[in-house]
């Protein structure tokens, strides 16, 4: 990632998933249930996409405080599991007039693997 950026480091466990279900209302089991999320493809319970934007949207606030948020793209090429550290980064792509693009990405520490990439613009 290029530009200014704001980058933290964050490990979370399973009861973060399921405070955040609490929070959100999104009970998936993939993100709530072991068991259940033990027989999927991804063999454990997953994080929430809205949590991880939720992490890297307080990133963009630290470089554009009090700026809306106007447009987003996300995907999510590989799961964020419990129990793993992973690299948050948000960092300045360009500025058009009153908006600030950034670019966003969540990476696993272990093995660089990116979980979480995307894109969005805020304004004042």
């Amino acid at each position: 990632m290029g530009g200014l950026q704001a980058c933290s480091e964050r490990v979370f466990v399973q009861a973060d998933f399921d405070r955040f279900a609490e929070l959100s209302g999104d009970h998936n089991p993939i993100h709530v249930d072991p068991g259940f999320a033990a027989r999927s493809r991804f063999g454990r319970t997953v994080a929430h996409g809205v949590l991880l934007m939720s992490v890297l949207r307080g990133l963009v606030e630290q470089l554009a405080p009090g700026a809306r948020m106007s447009a987003q793209t996300v995907m999510f090429p590989a799961p964020t599991f419990a129990c793993e550290p992973m690299a948050f980064c948000a960092a300045i792509t360009g500025r058009s007039g009153r908006e600030t693009h950034f670019s966003l990405e969540v990476r696993r520490i272990a093995d660089g693997v990116v979980t979480c990439q995307g894109s969005c613009t805020v304004q004042p």
